[in-house]
């Protein structure tokens, strides 16, 4: 007998090869008719699989969490299904689910077009009424092999013959149609749903080696729902609408050029905007850390030493000189943070030492992964490093850990989740300091939540640390739901070792001081890309690069308005004038398209009486104010939110 474990902790005992459908029904019919997978000790399972051993078990409902991947798995055959319906001799090859949905990869004589995507949706549908099974079939290599030559599917040839000799090939059937595949899969495709809709055709490499064939890749989307895919397709065109690629032109903040692959050509919006999130962060550390600069680029020994050399290479911009010397443009600030810290001897009573700069990082990336902002070949981090001793880690960890949720919460972010990062696979470093360092985090990550009451999610992500130490990654959650990582807490062990930098503590012994990497918006650039999107544009009056336009109706009250924007700049606001002989409402349509959050109208009457009529970005109202009322309330709007603590 084996013995079978439930989520209550009550545990009962079966025959081997007992199903997890079996299980189900013994449980209640209508859990069985609910049913679409089990788990197995965490592990996703069929519901025909014969369970020989003993295990944790759960039953896996449609409206499970768990079950989405599923869903689009599932849909992800149906649709090739659909293909090879609907245009016999179309090759499938692989078709994997992703975020939020799934993408087929085909080979056809005449690629696919958006124009295709109806009809295939459509018998998608066809083929989801016909509820067909899912039925698994174990076949050898030679069987499947011979299969897939005989109906022409020359890529699926290429990966049976990529599985390892002896192993088995896992085949699924969906009434007659079969396909290569590892599952698990739902009990039948009517479990699919009608929630699904196909969005786009793209080319793709086979094994995305550019020196082999073009196929044709289908994405689709596939959610539990019709509630849940109308939420996301809705998110996505506020995504579109809120593009800071598309809004940076229509702001004047930026653009991108053929010439400079990766890297940001600022105009003086931007740029303004750009100095505007540095003068904000540099407000917010002025108090405990010591601003540096270290330089760009540093000799390759250099580099050698803290590792990068072997971990970071192909990522790294490299010159060589004419005396033969190798260079590489700093991708980092760390080692020349600890070459500054190395600089004089430190004392115990120095720490924590904590270093703050804003660094500008080269970075290669392939071409494909650029996009606007969000990722970028040369970017600036808002990188701090701290130096501590043992004893304070934990503590600084929580200051920096209030610090980056305070900064958060100043523009307006406030669903975060803290995930804490493994030791990975590859990494540098003893055991015993990894499991050190992996002990005060999970403590430190236990206190966030507990300090938060709650409010702060939190997480573990196995594995996923960097080379020389675990992490905190902070996520946050935008205006339309969708989630960012942006601030890292990294404790390090291994590189103030490597350089061999000190401390001489209180019984004169040299010690090895940790090193507390943090950043809160990461890369500036990408940090502004969010905040362009999440705000759509409509930035807080501190924050906007231009604050007010001080618009005339008639020629009239162009000195008045001269005037005003003189009143408005002596204030400390950024204020411009727009004299042009043109209708007030094309004045003001112009305005709200660039995005200025609050626009001064003024006309013969307001000149006489010296007031401003206001109107502000998304509203078509407008009110009157004295212009010294005006310009007092919008000085304290345009108050940065540190400073109005402070």
């Amino acid at each position: 007998m084996i013995q079978l474990t439930f989520p209550d902790n009550s545990s009962r005992e079966f025959e081997p090869g007992i199903t997890g459908r079996d299980v189900a029904e013994g449980i209640s019919k209508s859990l069985a008719k609910k049913a679409v997978a089990v788990t197995l000790d965490g592990e996703l399972r069929d519901l025909s699989d014969g369970i020989d051993r003993d295990a944790r078990i759960e039953i896996v409902t449609r409206d499970d969490p768990r079950a989405l991947e599923l869903i689009r798995h599932d849909a992800a055959h149906v649709m090739a299904e659909a293909v090879q319906e609907l245009w016999p001799g179309t090759q499938v090859t692989i078709g994997p689910v992703i975020e939020n949905g799934f993408y087929y990869d085909f080979k056809r004589n005449h690629p696919f077009t958006t124009e295709d995507l109806p009809v295939i949706e459509k018998k998608m549908r066809e083929i989801v009424q016909r509820n067909a099974p899912f039925t698994k079939e174990v076949w050898s290599r030679d069987e499947a092999r011979h299969h897939f030559r005989e109906q022409g599917e020359a890529y699926k040839v290429e990966l049976v013959d990529a599985i390892p000799e002896g192993e088995d090939v896992k085949i699924y059937r969906q009434g007659d149609w079969l396909d290569l595949c590892r599952g698990p899969h739902m009990a039948s495709t009517g479990q699919v749903g009608q929630a699904f809709k196909l969005m786009k055709v793209a080319g793709a490499y086979w094994r995305g080696d550019s020196n082999n064939e073009m196929l044709t890749r289908i994405y689709g989307t596939a959610w539990a729902n019709e509630g849940d895919l109308k939420a996301y397709l809705h998110m996505l065109e506020e995504a579109e609408k809120r593009d800071h690629r598309k809004l940076g032109r229509e702001m004047d903040l930026f653009h991108f050029q053929e010439e400079g692959p990766g890297v940001v050509f600022w105009h003086s919006k931007g740029w303004t905007l750009f100095q505007n999130l540095i003068s904000y962060m540099r407000r917010r550390l002025e108090a405990d850390y010591e601003e540096v600069n270290a330089p760009q680029i540093l000799d390759k020994a250099l580099w050698e030493t803290s590792g990068h050399w072997d971990w970071y290479r192909e990522n790294m911009f490299v010159t060589e000189t004419e005396d033969e010397r190798v260079f590489a443009i700093k991708p980092m600030n760390c080692p020349g943070h600890v070459q500054i810290f190395k600089h004089g001897l430190k004392s115990y009573r120095d720490l924590p030492l904590r270093l703050a700069e804003f660094g500008s990082v080269s970075r290669y990336e392939p071409s494909g992964a650029l996009h606007g902002l969000m990722r970028v070949r040369a970017f600036t981090q808002d990188d701090a490093h701290v130096f501590c001793t043992e004893d304070q880690m934990a503590e600084e960890c929580l200051k920096i850990n209030d610090l980056i949720l305070s900064t958060y919460a100043d523009f307006g972010f406030d669903e975060i989740v803290v995930k804490l990062s493994t030791r990975p696979e590859k990494r540098v470093g003893s055991d015993e300091s990894w499991d050190h360092a992996e002990a005060v985090m999970a403590d430190v990550l236990k206190m966030i939540e507990e300090r938060s009451g709650g409010r702060i999610k939190t997480d573990i992500l196995e594995g996923e640390g960097a080379f020389y130490g675990p992490k905190f990654e902070y996520t946050l959650r935008d205006a339309i739901g969708r989630e960012w990582q942006c601030g890292t807490t990294q404790v390090d062990f291994n590189l103030p070792e490597r350089f061999g930098a000190f401390y001489v503590d209180k019984d004169g012994e040299k010690k090895t001081p940790v090193m507390v990497h943090r950043a809160i918006c990461g890369s500036m650039e990408r940090f502004l890309g969010i905040l362009i999107e999440n705000y759509a544009g409509h930035f807080p009056l501190w924050l906007a690069p231009l604050q007010v336009m001080v618009a005339t109706i008639t020629s009239e009250a162009d000195d008045y308005a001269r005037d005003v924007v003189a009143h408005l700049k002596k204030a400390g606001l950024k204020a411009e004038i727009d004299l042009r002989n043109e209708k007030i409402n094309y004045k003001v349509r112009e305005h709200s398209l660039a995005k200025v959050p609050v626009i001064l109208v003024c006309g013969r009457r307001e000149a006489e009486e010296r007031t401003v009529n206001m109107r502000r970005l998304g509203s078509k109202d407008q009110k009157s104010y004295g212009l010294m009322e005006a310009i007092d309330a919008l000085v304290e709007e345009a108050t940065p939110p540190d400073l109005k603590r402070a």
